[in-house]
């Protein structure tokens, strides 16, 4: 069936556009939605009157969100949760909890526009991109750090890494301590 969409969507077509979708798609989702029309020469027509409106709308959004862009691109959030001995969160941060804190900040975002392809289970600070718009992209930064304040050590989480990977007499010409090597 072919239909005319009203509203853009997301990996199918932005408005104005004739594309071609299953019967159900277009019957159970996109039309009682309002996304779409019927491809019909009535259909046709009235998305030629509307054409230009489409066209100041989207270039209308389109600033929109490259303003937000540019005031998101300078935000941090941060996030305390419980951690296990090398850094592994108990739990995750997800894209709802970086919507909400970001609402607490006065950026109000849909999560599903949150670029987070799995949720954040290791301390640490990441760069989320946020897609406000098809062609706008704003990057944010999250940092998770232990709950009470207790840091959990770096030089114990590298010490603990290295010799699983790297056997310590290759790590350094000099000698090292024995008890650093796991097994001697």
């Amino acid at each position: 069936m072919e239909v005319i969409l009203i509203e853009n969507v997301e990996k199918l077509g932005s408005r104005g556009q004739i594309v071609k979708v299953a019967d159900g798609y277009a019957r159970n989702y996109l039309l009682p939605k309002k996304m779409a029309v019927a491809a019909t020469t009535q259909g046709r027509k009235w998305v030629e009157q509307r054409r230009l409106k489409f066209l100041k709308l989207e270039a209308k959004e389109k600033a929109e969100a490259e303003e937000l862009a540019q005031h998101m691109n300078g935000v941090a959030v941060a996030f305390t949760r419980k951690v296990g001995e090398h850094g592994n969160l108990f739990g995750s941060v997800t894209a709802i909890d970086i919507a909400e804190k970001l609402a607490s900040q006065g950026y109000s975002t849909d999560r599903r526009k949150i670029q987070l392809n799995s949720p954040l289970k290791v301390l640490g600070e990441y760069d989320v991109p946020i897609r406000l718009h098809r062609e706008v992209t704003a990057t944010i930064k999250v940092k998770v750090e232990p709950e009470g304040g207790v840091q959990v050590a770096p030089a114990a989480q590298t010490s603990t890494q290295v010799p699983a990977e790297v056997p310590a007499s290759a790590e350094s010409p000099s000698p090292s301590p024995a008890p650093e090597s796991p097994g001697s």
